[in-house]
């Protein structure tokens, strides 16, 4: 059956729950590190790590390393292109939600 260009449609990559956790958190701030996504999200270093890699391969965030006092620091940013797409994410979601409320709500 054809798709409506009228119904939501979902950005699988994004709303897979942990990257619309961290996709979700990033859009709040300018940036945040590893750690601070970490304790946010919720998710363990090895599934944030493989998440955060497939959101930079697509272009939705920017990684940056460096070392702070010696110590190794991730720190991660939207780009624009992410920006626009975690909102239009929200959208379509919230889309979604209004086409599944009755009228007499």
């Amino acid at each position: 059956m054809p798709e409506r260009s009228d119904e939501p449609i979902l950005d699988r990559l994004i709303h897979e729950p942990g990257r619309l956790a961290i996709l979700t958190v990033l859009s709040s701030v300018s940036d945040a590190d590893f750690v601070f996504l970490q304790r946010t999200t919720g998710l363990t270093k090895g599934n944030l790590s493989s998440h955060l890699t497939k959101l930079e391969d697509a272009g939705l965030v920017e990684i940056s390393k460096r070392f702070i006092n010696r110590r190794p620091n991730t720190n991660v940013a939207l780009t624009p292109v992410g920006r626009q797409r975690t909102a239009h994410h929200w959208d379509q979601l919230e889309r979604l939600k209004g086409l599944s409320q009755t009228s007499d709500e």
